[in-house]
């Protein structure tokens, strides 16, 4: 048992880590646009996310992809970035139910780029089991929490700005999508590949 919780508690904290910031981030943008009315639509994105964070670290895991870490953390904030811009693109408009497959294909394809960028962490901490699916499957369930946590946070927080403090939904997509927006350029420079 205390296995399980200890690949648990790495998803847990690789997602909720203050110094590593980008996941939150990115749940952020993919939640801000939304309500508690939306809770299913959430909950099938996040665990989307988490599928294709899982997958690629599976991947990873058993050297069946191999990709250069400096272009994952390239990429990592150019996902953030591009999910930014779309809320502030699509910020105030009605959601055009043909575009519901775009999003989720979009967020498991950045799930599989985020799980990329933790792969030579967990191969490390999982080197000495003979099989890693198990050790896997709890760390995506360990993923899956802590994004939870982090998404009804945000929408506590949407919830206060939009009902107390009366800012619209359309403001309150622009202001925090051009806060992340801010945060992770210098991310993006940091991280360059040229």
């Amino acid at each position: 048992m205390s296995e399980f919780l200890l690949y648990v508690k790495l998803g847990l904290y690789h997602v909720l880590d203050w110094n590593a910031y980008d996941h939150i981030l990115f749940l952020i943008v993919l939640t801000v646009s939304y309500s508690f009315d939306n809770w299913k639509k959430i909950l099938v994105l996040v665990t989307l996310f988490t599928l294709g964070h899982t997958t690629s670290l599976f991947l990873a895991a058993y050297d069946v992809v191999s990709v250069n870490s400096k272009l994952v953390e390239f990429l990592i904030p150019l996902t953030i970035l591009a999910a930014a811009i779309f809320n502030l693109l699509t910020a105030g408009k009605s959601s055009n139910k043909n575009s519901v497959g775009v999003l989720y294909a979009t967020t498991i394809f950045f799930g599989l780029i985020h799980g990329l960028g933790f792969s030579s962490y967990f191969n490390a901490v999982s080197s000495n089991v003979s099989s890693k699916i198990l050790p896997l499957i709890e760390f995506g369930l360990g993923i899956e929490l802590a994004q939870l946590i982090v998404v009804f946070i945000v929408l506590i927080i949407s919830f206060i700005i939009q009902t107390i403090f009366r800012f619209s939904k359309r403001d309150w997509i622009l202001v925090v999508s051009s806060i992340v927006i801010g945060m992770v350029i210098p991310m993006i420079i940091s991280n360059k590949i040229w």
